[in-house]
């Protein structure tokens, strides 16, 4: 009971908004887009799609979404946490029940072609792709998740010597394969690497951001001058590390200092401007947040 509490405690309002949101989001890309022309979504969401394809009619897609990614949610709950798994087990719900009612319940028709694209197969699967990719990324943003399979992948990637992100690749392949035996055709798997590949590249946009931000590594003989142009131009602060050239032997001074990509290029004007020698090493930042944030 206490356990309960503390997880309730621990959920926020604002991202159960957003989770209901990313689940109907993700809903709409699936149901609109991907299903009425049988393209497949990648990890669980497309095995359910598969599946709800070759069993009886009343095992639908938000049937398979409940049965498959719910254990899997709970089978990784000491690893992952309580919140966590309540997040992503809502959010699951939410998507299963609003593809209900999409396919179902609501006046839109969705058992030959898609709504807003027809059957052009390169439109519902770049649309399907980046709109599910959405909803994906929302629920990551927010604390949940709407796929069982990253679960699969922290609990099972390390014990079989891949990465957590070569396991759902691996995964999908798998799964895109096995469709294209169980349909006898070629295109379908195929546009949906297509979707696959829309919806991994928007869940990146929506969880870091449109502007990935670039951390500038500054080796100088020169810092003083360079960090005072630089905090002058950008108003910001600059981290010194002392150094030592591991040929020359000489003390060396490293300034970490991060920008966006606009700022790139005058960040260069200025240190060449200050020290020509000077060594600049760029390298792109997922994230940026204080400790007490």
């Amino acid at each position: 009971m206490k356990k309960i509490i503390s997880v309730l405690r621990e959920i926020k309002p604002f991202n159960m908004v957003m989770l209901t949101v990313a689940g109907i989001i993700n809903a709409f890309g699936i149901t609109l887009f991907l299903m009425p022309v049988k393209l497949y979504d990648s990890g669980i969401s497309g095995t359910s799609m598969l599946l709800s394809q070759v069993t009886p009619e009343w095992l639908s897609l938000s049937v398979f979404l409940i049965v498959l990614n719910v254990p899997l949610f709970l089978y990784g709950l000491k690893k992952q946490g309580a919140g966590f798994t309540f997040y992503a087990i809502y959010t699951v719900a939410v998507y299963s029940v609003m593809s209900w009612l999409i396919t179902d319940v609501l006046p839109v028709d969705v058992s030959i072609a898609s709504p807003l694209a027809g059957t052009d197969l390169l439109l519902c699967a770049l649309f399907g792709g980046v709109i599910s990719g959405m909803g994906s990324g929302m629920a990551i943003r927010f604390g949940g998740a709407m796929d069982g399979i990253e679960v699969m992948a922290v609990i099972f990637a390390k014990k079989m010597g891949l990465s957590v992100g070569s396991f759902v690749m691996f995964y999908n392949v798998v799964l895109y394969i096995v469709c294209g035996f169980v349909i006898n055709s070629w295109i379908l798997p195929l546009y949906s690497i297509v979707t696959y590949a829309a919806a991994l590249k928007t869940v990146d946009y929506i969880v870091d951001g449109l502007q990935r931000s670039k951390a500038a590594m500054i080796v100088t003989s020169s810092p003083d001058e360079i960090c005072r142009e630089l905090m002058e131009e950008f108003g910001c602060g600059i981290t010194l590390i002392d150094a030592k050239g591991g040929f020359s032997g000489a003390d060396r001074k490293v300034l970490y200092f991060v920008v966006n990509r606009f700022q790139v290029m005058k960040v260069r004007s200025i240190v060449r401007k200050s020290d020509p020698l000077a060594y600049i090493t760029l390298t792109e930042v997922a994230d940026i947040f204080s400790a007490d944030s």
